[in-house]
């Protein structure tokens, strides 16, 4: 499914044109570029200084987070093990970027993006011991968020929903499954998928029709305040698993 060419919105069982909101890919394309820069900085190290720099400081891995090197749980969105992990996740990135993107806004893009990263690690965190990268986190986040936008605004897209809704959570079964292969962080998947419907379902565009025909535009009713404060609970909730566990495991 390419989530830059969302279905064709329709008003009381009528195809009419609306005007869509006109956002440059801004923030996803310079995520995208600064992703592949940390890679070709893993390679250049690897190369030059014999060792991975990049994924010495910044994986996640329980030990150094227990001792305080918190960042960790936001560095691994940006680092990737191979050409083929970068390419398969920067794929995904390209495809679902764009058109979330568009409905979101750029701030509100970012934010999603970050907290389903973050969530996607803190689930890694609890429940994996082992060091894990990549941004598969993040992007779990922004198929989850494609999810929950369809499904939220089902009425303004009308009978393609469905269609949509079905390809967006076979996709999130399909790549779960894969996940369950040795050497794959399925639980920072799970925790990515989780923060990026919850972020979603509580900041995510709700779209209101306004105008008269045929001028029709779509009006988002959630504001930057809305994102804020979604932000700020659910990734609280994260932040406040990670103390919990540090406390029990310290204990």
């Amino acid at each position: 499914m390419n989530s830059s060419q969302p279905p064709s919105p329709h008003l009381e069982d009528r195809t009419v044109p609306i005007q869509l909101p006109s956002y440059p890919a801004y923030v996803t394309f310079t995520v995208l570029g600064f992703t592949i820069l940390v890679y070709l900085a893993q390679v250049a190290s690897q190369y030059i200084l014999g060792t991975d720099l990049p994924f010495q400081y910044g994986v996640k891995y329980n030990p150094l987070i227990m001792q305080g090197q918190y960042w960790r749980l936001f560095t691994p969105i940006f680092l990737h093990g191979s050409l083929l992990h970068i390419a398969f996740n920067m794929y995904a990135l390209y495809r679902f970027g764009p058109g979330l993107e568009r409905f979101y806004g750029h701030f509100r893009f970012l934010v999603l993006y970050m907290v389903a990263g973050f969530a996607g690690n803190v689930f890694s965190f609890a429940m994996s011991p082992a060091a894990s990268l990549g941004s598969s986190t993040a992007i779990f986040g922004l198929l989850g968020a494609e999810g929950v936008f369809l499904y939220q605004n089902r009425k303004i897209f009308g009978r393609q929903t469905q269609q949509a809704l079905q390809q967006v959570i076979f996709l999130a079964v399909i790549n779960l499954v894969i996940g369950l292969s040795p050497g794959i962080d399925n639980w920072g998947h799970l925790g990515g998928l989780l923060g990026g419907v919850s972020f979603a379902w509580l900041a995510g565009p709700l779209l209101h029709v306004e105008g008269i025909y045929p001028s029709y535009a779509l009006v988002d009713t959630r504001n930057a305040r809305d994102a804020w404060l979604a932000a700020l609970g659910v990734g609280g909730c994260f932040v406040l698993l990670v103390m919990i566990l540090i406390f029990i495991r310290k204990g």
